[in-house]
């Protein structure tokens, strides 16, 4: 039976308080958040961690609502997953051992007409049943190791694949002008979907080494940093056409669009919406329409970088990893102009279609 509306409002603020630290990170709140709602929805509390439950949940029956109120599959893949329960366990075994808040409320649970000796009973096994219940035995996931990915899984778009899906929303309308200029970006700096989602106007004109380049305020990890435009900044010319167009001077790049397409929403977009855009332009890959998906444009980046002479640890430090570390001791950082990337794309529209751009408004 599912909870009625007052009492899973209570169960959810209830399960926040104790499972939500102050401060968190984006990655902590955000695997947190998802849990503490399937707590709540399923009329469970924070001392009942159904993690095999939860497990099954995120594999095969989580879903999300689109913008037309429809529900759509939204499982995740084993090891984010994996991911997800990690940080549940990690907050259980931080509340099991270091809060006296939880011990407090577990002894409001107690019947206060027993003997301290007999609350304090209830109470540890409360510990133990909550310890068991998070422990990795009790929620495995199985990882299936892959020696070699298909294509398919993974697309890596050559330069005239780019062109291609750079030039399918048109800059004709609003519409197609915001998706372009977000595609562009994205595939001209390697960033990802919640980067781009997450852009201010501000960002888009920073300087590192005197080289004009893109700042990421908070990547994956809590990291920022800065991303040289080299002769990649072409991309720029379609993010200020959007921004004139759409009358946004300050805040987020990237702003929803009203149903008509003529007008902006004062919001910002989210990385759910930057993954529905990309549905959007399918394009024909070996004879085939392909859904090319926000992280296959940071994989086409680092690609074609590569393919196009930049070596690894220049890619390594514009997408913001955090492997070659032992590398990076070595070398230390590197100057922007060391960091530009090759000019490996250019710009999907004729100079006649460019010209709009900078001068007449788009109907």
């Amino acid at each position: 039976m599912e909870a009625t509306e007052p009492q899973q409002s209570r169960l959810w603020r209830d399960n926040y308080a104790v499972l939500m630290p102050e401060q968190p990170n984006k990655d902590l709140r955000s695997r947190l958040s998802f849990y503490i709602d399937w707590l709540s929805a399923n009329q469970l509390t924070w001392y009942q961690p159904d993690l095999k439950a939860y497990r099954d949940y995120l594999l095969y029956e989580r879903s999300r609502t689109d913008k037309r109120g429809k529900r759509k599959p939204a499982t995740l893949s084993e090891a984010t997953v994996l991911a997800h329960l990690a940080t549940i366990r990690s907050r259980y075994k931080a509340l099991l051992t270091r809060s006296n808040d939880v011990r407090d409320r577990l002894f409001e649970l107690t019947n206060p007409e027993d003997s301290e000796s007999e609350q304090l009973a209830v109470v540890n096994e409360f510990f133990v049943r909550i310890s068991n219940d998070v422990h990795p035995a009790t929620a495995p996931v199985k990882l299936v190791e892959k020696q070699d990915i298909a294509d398919s899984e993974h697309l890596r778009l050559k330069p005239y694949q780019v062109s291609a899906l750079a030039q399918a929303p048109g800059i004709s309308t609003l519409r197609g002008l915001r998706d372009t200029a977000l595609m562009t970006l994205m595939v001209c700096s390697g960033i990802r979907a919640a980067e781009a989602a997450a852009l201010q106007v501000k960002d888009l004109r920073q300087q590192l080494g005197g080289e004009l380049s893109l700042r990421v305020r908070e990547g994956k990890g809590g990291k920022q940093r800065l991303i040289p435009y080299g002769p990649l900044d072409w991309c720029l010319m379609y993010v200020d056409a959007w921004l004139r167009e759409a009358d946004i001077k300050a805040g987020q790049v990237f702003r929803g669009i009203r149903r008509g397409g003529k007008t902006v929403r004062a919001t910002g977009i989210g990385a759910w919406t930057v993954n529905d855009i990309m549905n959007a332009y399918p394009i024909s890959i070996d004879g085939a329409l392909c859904l090319v998906k926000p992280h296959d444009l940071r994989r086409t980046y680092a690609r074609n970088a590569y393919d196009f002479g930049m070596d690894l640890e220049r890619i390594r430090q514009n997408l913001g990893h955090t492997s070659l570390q032992t590398t990076q001791t070595y070398i230390g950082a590197l100057d922007g102009r060391d960091r530009h990337p090759p000019n490996m794309f250019s710009p999907p529209h004729d100079k006649h279609s460019l010209a709009l751009l900078t001068g007449a408004a788009i109907g």
